[in-house]
């Protein structure tokens, strides 16, 4: 007779067992977590709409949490809806920042700050603001926001770049220090910040909308304790954890027992094009439980390519959201039942000061990805397509004609692209990739911003993902500047296919990026958009991709250009930037996709009625130029055709 070592599931526990574990009733409990949902996206809807940062106006590019006291070893039950990639970290910042500061140093009315990649993850732009909420004189809980500030220093105006090689060229690294003392600002602090920033005239009022945002968590939280006491509340905390762990574990469960390995990769570091960096995970599964490895991978990168140890494990969180608990909100107990073996001094987890942390969600996002393919054979029709990789940011500055200095920075590169695709459906072409959740810049507001027009946004045809389901159609965007400007760019996953297919799916296209001079671009000379004609690339000077080396067009079999073989790119007036995005990766079986399915993608420029033919084996009629709604499909060569592709394989 063997006993079940698994606990009773808590919607089964009687109510009487409920309240003594909980100190409050089931249905108390269950409110309480939804109003603590509540509670952070009304701190993230003040930021949204009252901050001055393109970064976090337009971007999103930043989350709020609640994270219990110090007595539950702050345990983290909510999380805003915004950039992904920072919550899976903040539950360790808070605890790393709070305990180093010191918990009995806190009076009501306190913001401590900390940006030290190595004790809160992220990277030093990413600064965590964090206020205690007190009760009758005891912390009941903290509210944080993690926003990332435009500029902090360094040698790169606003940050974004993969050249830099130690912690003090990436900018101003700040331990846990008092930014407000009872709500009174402390003007050290804010000096230190202010003097190695570039920006001050825009973080300080930024800063201000945040602490205000944070006044507004402790006041709706302190209304939530008033009404339903602080025992019920703090018991709602560790049930809203405890059901996130629950629910890991029970999808994990569902897995078969094993051991599963995979790897991927990042092209290079901003050094040279020497050497690749390697993620390689083994994932071990028993019962409930999972141990994921990441011995053997490359170690820590020459430059901020680097990612710290919460880096990687929110990555490792985030992927298994994806995979096998998509339909419950995060928590921190979502860990629980995760164990990660993560040797030191890797380039998933950098130590100080030559790893050095920035572009931390380029090193990470091959995290997410060697997982989807570590467990893409288990999870079966589960699986999920490959995103678009890279965020592939650009980052500019230089000087206006009045001498005004101007940053664009995540609005002009590959920053948004397709979605692989799942058993639900074909995916979407324009999001972020899976770490974040961000907004897109509207057109009107970078040209606002930065003296560039933003010339072309579209779909490249032919470069989603084949299958069943068909991955989103990689992004292409022009960008033409009107001034002088330094440029850096780091498009960091374009030697292979990022788009993963799984089960029967393809991969889709590969991404790449180009400069075209001012007598190559002539817009205005012209009177027309440039062209997208293989000998338009003639004229281009290649920032990355693999490219026929005479053409500069994408080939499969060419030449691999190195995205920082000019550290910065500096341009004149009148150059422009092409970025285009890989393809999201298909599901399923291309020939198994309904034939209308595949003429409807015809007559809307997904697929080409060449690509149609070659790997969708659907023989389409007409001209999608001319006459869109008068395709049609051959049925007869269709099936002659499928017959034909299935026999070739």
């Amino acid at each position: 007779m063997t006993t079940d070592h698994r606990p009773t599931p808590l919607r089964d526990l009687p109510e009487d067992e409920f309240r003594t574990r909980y100190g409050t009733d089931r249905f108390t409990a269950t409110l309480l977590g939804n109003r603590m949902r509540y509670v952070v996206e009304h701190m993230s809807a003040g930021i949204l709409t009252n901050t001055f940062s393109l970064i976090l106006r337009d971007w999103y590019d930043f989350n709020a949490t609640i994270s219990g006291p110090p007595e539950q070893n702050y345990p983290m039950p909510a999380v805003g809806n915004s950039l992904a990639a920072f919550f899976g970290t903040m539950s360790e910042a808070v605890r790393n920042t709070i305990e180093e500061y010191g918990a009995d140093e806190l009076r009501p009315g306190d913001v401590v700050i900390a940006n030290d990649p190595y004790r809160v993850g992220n990277h030093v732009n990413d600064m965590c603001f964090i206020r205690p909420v007190f009760v009758d004189g005891r912390v009941v809980s903290f509210v944080t926001i993690r926003a990332h500030q435009l500029d902090m220093g360094g040698i790169v105006p606003a940050g974004f770049s993969s050249t830099k090689h130690n912690v003090y060229e990436t900018g101003l690294s700040l331990p846990p220090l008092l930014l407000y003392r009872e709500d009174e600002p402390v003007r050290s602090t804010f000096n230190l910040i202010l003097d190695n920033s570039r920006f001050g005239a825009i973080i300080l009022p930024d800063m201000r909308t945040i602490h205000q945002s944070l006044r507004l968590g402790e006041r709706l939280i302190q209304e939530s304790v008033e009404r339903y006491g602080v025992e019920a509340y703090l018991g709602s905390i560790e049930y809203a954890v405890d059901a996130s762990a629950e629910s890991m574990a029970a999808a994990l469960r569902e897995l078969p027992d094993g051991r599963y390995t995979a790897e991927d990769f990042l092209d290079a570091d901003g050094v040279d094009d020497s050497l690749e960096y390697r993620v390689r995970v083994e994932v071990t599964k028993v019962d409930d439980r999972l141990e994921i490895d990441f011995s053997g991978s490359s170690a820590q990168a020459r430059t901020c390519i680097n990612a710290s140890v919460l880096d990687t494990k929110a990555a490792v969180v985030m992927a298994l959201k994806f995979l096998v608990d998509p339909r419950t909100p995060y928590a921190s107990g979502a860990f629980r039942n995760v164990d990660v073996v993560l040797p030191a001094a890797t380039f998933l987890s950098a130590t100080p000061p030559d790893g050095a942390v920035f572009m931390y969600w380029e090193a990470t996002q091959p995290v997410i990805s060697a997982l989807f393919r570590a467990l893409e054979p288990v999870l079966g029709d589960r699986a999920v397509g490959g995103d678009y990789g890279s965020l592939g940011i650009h980052n500019a500055n230089g000087v206006l004609p009045n001498g005004v200095p101007w940053v664009g920075t995540a609005q002009c590169g590959a920053e948004h692209g397709p979605w692989g695709a799942t058993r639900h459906g074909d995916a979407d072409s324009y999001q972020v990739f899976y770490q974040a959740n961000s907004l897109d810049p509207a057109t009107e507001a970078i040209e606002s911003d930065i003296p560039g027009v933003v010339l072309r946004k579209d779909y490249v045809i032919d470069s989603a993902g084949p299958g069943t389901n068909r991955g989103g159609a990689a992004v292409r965007k022009d960008t033409l500047y009107l001034t002088d400007a330094e440029h850096w760019s780091s498009l960091l996953s374009t030697k292979r296919a990022p788009g993963i297919g799984v089960y029967g799916g393809e991969a889709g296209g590969r991404s790449a990026a180009w400069i075209f001079p001012p007598e190559a671009a002539d817009v205005a000379g012209r009177g027309d958009l440039l062209g997208l004609e293989d000998e338009v690339y003639a004229g281009s000077t290649p920032i990355t991709g693999v490219l026929d080396p005479e053409r500069k067009t994408l080939d499969a079999d060419g030449e691999y250009f190195y995205f920082a073989s000019s550290p910065i790119w500096r341009t004149a007036p009148g150059s422009l930037f092409r970025y285009q995005t890989s393809g999201g990766g298909g599901w399923g079986d291309p020939l198994d996709r309904e034939p209308d399915r595949v003429r409807v993608d015809v007559r809307d420029e997904y697929v080409s009625i060449a690509g149609a033919y070659e790997r969708y084996g659907v023989v389409v009629v007409g001209d999608p130029a001319t006459d869109p709604e008068g395709l049609r499909v051959d049925d007869e060569a269709t099936l002659a055709r499928r017959a034909e592709l299935r026999a070739a394989r």
